[in-house]
């Protein structure tokens, strides 16, 4: 099942208020590196079922969630815990690399 897709209306709710860990993947669909994101995403989507919730946010349809968050280069994935950005990665460092962030902020 694929990552749903994030808006700034629903962002209060399903992040800043999230009572586990929420990971956000900001990308383009004309981007090369998140076109190989993509599915990596959406398998962690489902891998993290109950541990972290995934979301996607496309930065130009979001631009203002985007500039919110200071994100230049894309993709980047930001992660959050009680309402507060705990890590960042800019680039796609392949499905380990998100493993290993995800599950060094899972308790």
């Amino acid at each position: 099942m694929p990552a749903p897709a994030l808006t700034k209306n629903d962002f209060e709710a399903k992040v800043l208020k999230a009572k586990t860990l929420v990971m956000i993947d900001f990308f383009a669909v004309w981007c090369g590196s998140c076109k190989m994101a993509v599915p990596v995403i959406d398998e962690l989507a489902e891998e993290y079922k109950g541990k972290a919730v995934i979301f996607k946010v496309n930065v130009d349809e979001e631009q203002e969630l985007a500039q919110k968050f200071g994100v230049m280069s894309i993709p980047t994935v930001i992660l959050f815990k009680d309402g507060k950005e705990v890590d960042r990665q800019v680039g796609f460092p392949g499905k380990e690399g998100y493993i290993q962030m995800l599950d060094k902020h899972i308790q």
